[in-house]
C-alpha cells in the first residue's frame, strides 16, 4: 500500500515495528544547484500540455548573469542551474527534481516537499539504512544536489 500522509505511514509502521527510522536529508543549496535541463527532461515526462511544457522551457531558458565591480563589468555568463525559492514554481520544480528519489528496499519509503526529503525505515528493514543513505548519495550526484550530513538527521520513533 503507498502512502502519502507521513503521519499515516508512522501509525500503521509502529502498529507492526517496535521502532521506526526516519532520516531527514538536508541538501546544500538544493534550489541554487537544480539543472535546468536536468529538470526539464524530468517535466518531459509527465502529463503535461505542451503549450506548458514550452512555457517551461522558456522559462528556464536563455537567463544570462553579470557583475558590475568598481566601474567594470564580467562577461555575460549562461545560468544553466539554479531554481527562485520563493516562486510558484520553486517547490514544484523541487518535487519533480527528486521524483525518481525513491527506496531501495521495498517496505521503506521516501516523502517529499519543496526541498525536504524523508526516508522512513521500519525496524524490519533498520539493516537497510546504510544502503538507503548510500541510494540517496548516488542519486544526489546524478542530480547535482550535494547531501549536508551534518544538517541531516536521524529520528528513531519507539511504539
Amino acid at each position: 500500500m503507498r502512502y502519502t500522509n507521513p503521519r499515516l505511514l508512522y501509525f500503521t509502521l509502529l502498529s507492526t515495528n517496535p521502532f521506526v527510522i526516519v532520516i531527514g536529508l538536508d541538501f546544500s543549496k538544493a534550489f541554487d544547484t537544480l539543472r535546468h535541463d536536468t529538470l526539464l527532461n524530468k517535466m518531459s515526462h509527465l502529463d503535461i500540455a505542451d503549450p506548458i511544457y514550452n512555457w517551461l522551457v522558456d522559462y528556464f531558458s536563455a537567463h544570462q548573469h553579470s557583475t558590475r565591480f568598481r566601474g567594470s563589468m564580467s562577461q555575460l555568463l549562461e545560468i544553466t542551474a539554479s531554481i527562485i525559492q520563493g516562486s510558484v514554481i520553486g517547490p514544484v520544480s523541487y518535487v519533480v527534481s527528486a521524483s525518481d528519489l525513491s527506496t531501495v528496499t521495498p517496505g521503506n519509503s521516501t516523502f517529499k516537499y519543496a526541498d525536504d526529503t524523508y526516508v522512513v525505515i521500519p525496524a524490519c528493514n533498520a539493516l537497510s539504512r546504510d544502503a538507503e543513505l548510500d541510494n540517496v548519495a548516488k542519486w544526489a550526484v546524478t542530480n547535482n544536489l550535494q547531501l549536508n550530513q551534518v544538517k541531516s538527521v536521524e529520528i528513531i520513533f519507539e511504539n
